[in-house]
């Protein structure tokens, strides 16, 4: 039995006999060619491993555009709600928002 403050199976032991779950998240995340002024927009429970899996050349959507840099990501606690975030950032509004949310980063190319 681990002891408290131990890290178990899924999570942190707060108690001698019991184990917390630690929070899960879904992500919503932006790749960014400056060379080929290329942005793309995806979701994932993790967000390293999908941005080196698209630096890899494993997605046929971003191949052609690599290298890809991480240059804006959100958390949510909801599947559902970083699904619908994901969705609005690919529509013209939501690249529209995304642009003007990331003024500063644009207009240092």
């Amino acid at each position: 039995m681990p002891a408290k403050g131990q890290l178990c199976e899924t999570g942190i032991v707060l108690y001698l006999s019991e184990c917390k779950q630690y929070m899960k998240f879904y992500y919503v995340y932006v790749l960014y060619n400056k060379l080929k002024n290329f942005i793309y927009v995806g979701y994932s429970e993790d967000v390293k491993k999908r941005v080196k899996y698209h630096n890899s050349g494993f997605v046929k959507s971003t191949k052609a555009y690599m290298p890809l840099e991480i240059i804006h990501y959100a958390a949510y606690s909801n599947m559902k709600d970083a699904k619908r975030r994901e969705e609005y950032l690919k529509t013209n509004r939501g690249r529209t928002t995304l642009v003007i949310m990331l003024k500063e980063y644009f207009s240092k190319k």
